[in-house]
């Protein structure tokens, strides 16, 4: 085990819980999201905004390609499911782990902000939260290689379930 790839839907806590996870294994961290910010000089939601959902999709599927790390935990973008070539990428250079947050849990933490200036990918006009949450789930699912369930888990409980999970892989 080199890497751990934390995926999930925005707000299921891959970053916060990836800089406790890191320093409790002693391991690098690497958000994508702030690695795709600084080589592109914008923020998300001005990629998004300005090149178009596909073009974002595109953009950090490169980036996720690129990036050379080890012995790091690696905080995804909740889009990053999309780019195939990468999540094959991330399964050979370590183990992935699907933070499941249901969408209840996901929409209080998510209540009262805008997931638009998060940097959120919406494809399609009109898509709903829950509309993106039941597009990537079965994506998630597709590329887990440990599912660790975050509903009522506060960071630390998240992070010793990751801990647990990946003894017992």
């Amino acid at each position: 085990m080199d890497n751990i790839i934390l995926i999930g839907m925005p707000a299921s806590g891959k970053s916060a819980a990836g800089v406790l996870l890191a320093k409790t294994l002693g391991y690098d961290f690497v958000d994508s999201d702030l690695v795709m910010q600084r080589k592109s000089g914008r923020l998300l939601a001005d990629i998004i905004a300005q090149d178009g959902p596909e073009a974002f999709i595109q953009l950090e599927e490169s980036v996720n390609l690129s990036l050379d790390a080890h012995r790091s935990i690696i905080a995804t973008g909740g889009s990053a499911v999309y780019g195939d070539k990468a999540m094959g990428k991330f399964r050979l250079e370590g183990t992935v782990v699907y933070l499941k947050t249901s969408l209840e849990t996901l929409t209080k933490r998510l209540k009262g902000k805008s997931i638009l200036t998060r940097g959120v990918v919406m494809r399609t006009k009109g898509e709903t939260f829950e509309d993106l949450y039941k597009e990537r789930t079965p994506l998630y699912e597709k590329y887990a290689d440990i599912t660790v369930d975050c509903d009522g888990l506060d960071i630390e409980r998240t992070v010793n379930a990751i801990c647990e999970a990946l003894k017992n892989h």
